[in-house]
């Protein structure tokens, strides 16, 4: 397990050393710096969970030093030392995002107790940070761009979603499709009722019906007990089939039913469940052509394909890769707790001619590259370097 690391700026090397021997006989991996230009320089390099920071110093003092920690976004607690003739600026510090101060002369214990306070709350709030994302995975973000190809998928979106319609999205992998299909239900009236996601490729085609229906107890050899499917459990909201040209043709059959008739049937049951959901439907393969080989039903894919939308590559929509780009580098360093980066117009210019084959997701894994292999600006030497290690 990693140590936690502290960084001590004071410009006193005594308590610069003496700190040092006692935080690393408490088994905290510490760094110095004899000043606040040199302790800002190593914040940006490395990844503290602490910083404590002398108030009065050369070159930049601690109040200096906090305001540009706070500035740059940069996720640390920091502990701000005091002199005796300075107690007012350190509680100005508190007001200005510091988490506490200790006066000098320093106290072992009080030090110690100071230090373990801030790294346990700094836990209790990256825990909640951490929460947070997984609770807002389920919520729509709206879509990045302003693209012409985008604002046409926008406004189908605004007129598509008010109703019941189906829809079946199509499009390449990582274009996006699951994005639409969270904004046609989030811009739904259903959107305080489920949206239920099913990956049809994932599922082995033996399971894809218990997942899409359910079964009842016994109905195979390890169905224990009955379990609910995916159109109950989206009841009142949104099923969205993602990858649905890997169905298996008998699943195919059965969704057919249930869009049919609203109803559903258990795997090893035969009483007949109502459910009100709305489906839709995605897929990076050409359904038409997959019917011209008896891959596809025809009679399901003109049940689904009520309304179509097709997502672009990415390639053809390059002119959003600058608001896609900052998107994705506030999110991540924000997650990495990074100070926030700057993309530089030639590193902008680097992304667009980069070849998309993996679309959007593509770029974000590289955003998420260059942000930890770059420095404070990722410039297009950097995408160059970086962008093409598949």
């Amino acid at each position: 397990m990693a140590k936690t690391k502290i960084l001590v700026i004071d410009d006193e090397r005594p308590i610069r050393s003496t700190l040092k021997e006692i935080l690393e006989f408490e088994k905290f991996e510490v760094d110095t710096a004899e000043d606040g230009e040199i302790g800002l320089h190593m914040i940006t390099k490395e990844k503290y969970d602490l910083v404590l920071c002398d108030i009065k110093m050369p070159k930049k003092d601690g109040m200096e030093v906090l305001a540009e920690i706070m500035e740059k976004g940069v996720d640390v607690p920091v502990v701000m030392i005091s002199g005796h003739g300075n107690i007012e600026t350190a509680v100005e510090a508190i007001k200005k995002g510091a988490y506490d101060f200790i006066q000098k002369p320093l106290d072992l214990n009080r030090t110690l107790v100071t230090l373990r306070n801030a790294l346990e709350r700094e836990d209790i709030v990256k825990e909640n940070k951490v929460l947070k994302r997984k609770v807002s995975k389920g919520k729509i973000t709206d879509i990045i761009g302003e693209s012409e190809p985008i604002m046409k998928i926008k406004e189908m979106i605004n007129k598509v979603a008010p109703t019941d319609a189906r829809v079946l999205i199509t499009g390449p992998n990582g274009a996006g499709k699951e994005l639409v299909a969270r904004q046609l239900h989030e811009r739904s009236e259903r959107a305080k009722a489920p949206f239920i996601e099913v990956n049809c490729a994932a599922i082995p085609s033996e399971l894809i019906e218990s997942e899409l229906f359910g079964h009842e107890k016994g109905s195979f050899t390890s169905a224990h007990k009955m379990r609910q499917g995916k159109f109950e459990l989206a009841d009142g909201g949104s099923l969205f089939l993602d990858e649905i040209g890997d169905m298996s043709a008998s699943a195919q059959a059965k969704v057919l039913r249930a869009l049919q008739e609203n109803k559903i049937t258990r795997v090893g049951g035969d009483k007949e469940i109502k459910v009100n959901v709305r489906v839709f439907a995605a897929t990076n393969k050409d359904l038409p052509k997959e019917i011209e080989e008896g891959n596809f039903r025809e009679d399901l894919y003109h049940r689904l394909n009520v309304i179509p939308i097709d997502v672009p590559p990415l390639n053809d929509r390059k002119d959003d890769i600058p608001l896609l780009a900052d998107h994705f580098l506030q999110m991540i360093c924000e997650d990495q707790g990074v100070p926030m980066k700057e993309i530089t117009k030639d590193g902008i210019k680097a992304l667009q001619n980069v070849d998309w084959t993996g679309n959007i997701r593509e770029l974000r894994n590289i955003i998420e590259r260059l942000v930890i292999l770059c420095e404070d600006k990722i410039k297009g030497a950097d995408v160059e370097l970086y962008a093409n290690r598949k």
